[in-house]
């Protein structure tokens, strides 16, 4: 088992930036995909960013020049740098890995954090 463990979360006004962190309990940062997902009601379980064990970044559109994925491996933390917030991006962020090849749907990670809230206000 993989304990992933978010921090981060808050209140902010639009345009307003957070910082996430995401501290796993074993070194897989450097060896397995590592995503964030996030979730708000009413809807499924989001991809929004991923880091693959080479260091190649991908994210959802909805996100692109606004978030950045990146990571601490020696510490074995990922982040999610959040800039530019909109009041649609309100959800619980969740950090999550997989091992193996990349993938952004969330039916192919084996390991999940609880999430962290994230409010944006208009």
């Amino acid at each position: 088992q993989v304990q992933l463990v978010e921090s981060g979360g808050g209140l902010v006004q639009a345009g307003g930036s957070l910082i996430l962190s995401c501290a796993a309990s074993r070194r897989t940062v450097s060896s397995d995909t590592m995503g964030w997902f996030r979730q708000a009601p009413g809807v499924e379980r989001e991809f929004v960013a991923a880091m693959f064990s080479g260091g190649t970044t991908v994210y959802a559109d909805s996100v692109k020049g606004r978030f950045t994925i990146s990571r601490d491996i020696a510490k074995n933390m990922v982040y999610l740098q959040m800039n530019s917030l909109k009041p649609e991006d309100t959800a619980v962020y969740i950090c999550a890995t997989k091992p193996g090849t990349a993938s952004m749907l969330a039916r192919h990670y084996n390991y999940w954090g609880q999430g962290t809230q994230v409010t944006v206000s208009a």
